[in-house]
């Protein structure tokens, strides 16, 4: 062996190498804690990914671990829970996001859905049947159909701008989205539901402003909420947060695309209304429409 191939102890092992022959590499544990799992945001296609340019939160790495934190709500057909993505060799970047997980038909509560489905139809001949019969298939393709419906209409939402949590992914029946919070007495908590919070004047008239905008801009897209109401808006301090998302309807296309929209403008002008705000649905409809066409 030739001598000048021999290194001598105090000299470096990388020395005289190439750098790009070089890398270095992070471990990670084999095995996980009860209530976690790896996140599967790298096996997921480009569509089942939140829109770009993405929140600078956003966790990416592959070797990010979701933790189970608990329940957040229950809802008619599907429940919320609380989960953190965090990269074990960055736990600064760690993030607490909502997974909205959606039940199938025979554990759901809400017996409107053909109401809003109207003009809706499925890609594959396949689950349209499924559907009709109401078979095994049929109750998973269902769930499926109401998450990605709602992954749809956040997406879009967003990129229209408009006032609704950020949506992280969506893996068959779950999305994770932003999870929308408060700061109080220094600790941080979900942003309550506009039902459930009395706040001042100067804030309910900017949560008028906030709203009478939002559904401007869905109107100019040809969308309506379909289900809007004080319960599903969320009070994040001075910011008005639209969330349930998976009824949303084509203004036009669905039949009673005008009638949900009567209903969400009254079901918000009664809450006003309750706070001392002067305002009227009928007023606020005509305006809308005004913008529709």
């Amino acid at each position: 062996m030739p001598e000048d191939f021999l290194r001598p102890d105090d000299r470096s092992p990388l020395e005289g190498i190439d750098e790009s022959f070089v890398f270095t590499y992070d471990t990670y544990a084999d095995e996980l804690g009860r209530g976690q799992r790896w996140s599967r945001w790298q096996d997921l296609e480009a569509l089942m990914k939140g829109p770009e340019p993405r929140p600078d939160w956003v966790v990416t790495s592959s070797g990010a671990i979701d933790t189970e934190l608990g329940v957040l709500k229950t809802g008619k057909e599907a429940d919320v829970f609380l989960l953190e993505r965090e990269d074990p060799h960055r736990p600064d970047e760690a993030v607490v996001m909502a997974a909205k997980r959606y039940r199938d038909t025979d554990h759901r509560t809400f017996h409107r859905a053909a109401s809003y489905t109207e003009g809706r139809s499925m890609k594959r001949s396949r689950d349209n049947r499924a559907l009709k019969r109401k078979s095994t298939w049929g109750k998973q393709v269902a769930a499926g159909e109401w998450a990605v419906s709602e992954w749809n209409a956040l997406c879009r939402c967003w990129d229209l701008g408009l006032p609704v949590p950020y949506p992280v992914q969506i893996d068959e029946t779950e999305i994770l989205m932003e999870w929308i919070t408060v700061t109080v007495d220094g600790e941080t908590e979900t942003a309550p539901r506009v039902a459930q919070v009395r706040p001042d004047r100067s804030v309910v008239e900017g949560y008028y402003d906030q709203l009478r905008d939002a559904l401007t801009t869905l109107v100019q897209a040809g969308l309506v909420h379909g289900d809007l109401s004080p319960y599903n808006t969320l009070a994040a301090g001075d910011r008005l947060v639209i969330i349930d998302l998976p009824q949303m309807v084509d203004l036009v296309g669905n039949p009673r695309g005008m009638d949900f929209l009567m209903r969400d403008c009254a079901n918000m002008c009664a809450w006003f209304r309750s706070r001392g705000l002067e305002v009227d649905d009928q007023e606020l409809f005509g305006e809308l429409m005004a913008h529709a066409f």
